[in-house]
């Protein structure tokens, strides 16, 4: 990292101990963190003045320079890159699919539906049998800010299911239901429609414990039937058909990232 005077007069340091001369060495931090999909240059500043940004383990100032080749950048302890094309694809996965890279039992993957070049990979997953948005990147630092349990990222989902369903049920479910794992954290659940023993309901969660919908309504008495991931984040699936992608809009990246 080189550290230059700016605009506050503060100095600071340079990969492997030298200055720069003139202190033009490297890219400016913002515009690295802006090249990197991180935002506009000045919502990089924003981080950098935030102290959320460090360089070789050292907290950056307005002002550093980096080299990409030699720096290591983080944002919140999470490693950025600005190398190569970065991608974003938003499928409407189907059923029977396993959401990884490559399965070693042979078995159709999420991947299998993304016909695109270079090293792409699911954000998060859905299980087998489950429907629904699916977003797909080359991007490991969006990737893992969205995983990360500290940002709680918002999951919409639709589920059918049979069995009945009591004011108890519906209240456990809101409130958290006790799994293996622990206890669930509380949720959004609305009733969009009941008969008899069917119901489709709608659940908005903040975590994302293994097959969680389904265990959460096998605990209250209601078999899932059906369930399908309808919103992710600020994404939906209006506009895409089941089996198909899309590339993300600039507007959607920049939402993504923008999301604190």
């Amino acid at each position: 990292m080189t550290r230059v005077s700016g605009k506050d007069g503060g100095k600071g340091y340079a990969a492997g101990g030298e200055a720069s001369a003139g202190g033009t060495a490297g890219l400016r931090l913002q515009k690295f963190l802006a090249e990197a999909g991180l935002g506009s240059r000045r919502r990089c500043e924003r981080l950098i003045e935030d102290g959320r940004v460090a360089v070789n383990g050292r907290t950056a100032r307005l002002g550093d320079r980096v080299d990409p080749q030699r720096d290591r950048v983080t944002v919140d302890g999470i490693p950025v890159s600005a190398e190569g094309e970065k991608k974003y694809f938003l499928l409407f996965k189907p059923p029977g699919y396993i959401t990884t890279v490559r399965d070693n039992r042979g078995r159709p993957t999420v991947m299998d539906l993304v016909h695109e070049e270079g090293r792409l990979f699911p954000v998060g997953r859905l299980d087998k049998d489950t429907r629904g948005l699916l977003l797909i990147t080359n991007d490991g630092y969006l990737a893992h800010k969205l995983l990360h349990p500290s940002r709680g990222v918002e999951k919409t989902y639709l589920v059918q299911a049979e069995g009945y369903l009591t004011p108890q049920g519906l209240s456990r479910l809101r409130k958290g239901i006790r799994l293996e794992e622990g206890t669930t954290a509380p949720a959004k659940v609305r009733v969009l429609a009941k008969k008899g023993d069917r119901c489709l309901l709608e659940f908005t969660l903040h975590e994302g414990k293994k097959r969680q919908i389904r265990r959460m309504c096998a605990a209250v008495g209601l078999e899932v039937r059906d369930l399908i991931r309808t919103r992710f984040g600020p994404l939906d699936l209006r506009g895409v058909k089941e089996g198909e992608y899309r590339p993300l809009t600039p507007e959607e990246v920049r939402e993504l990232m923008e999301m604190d």
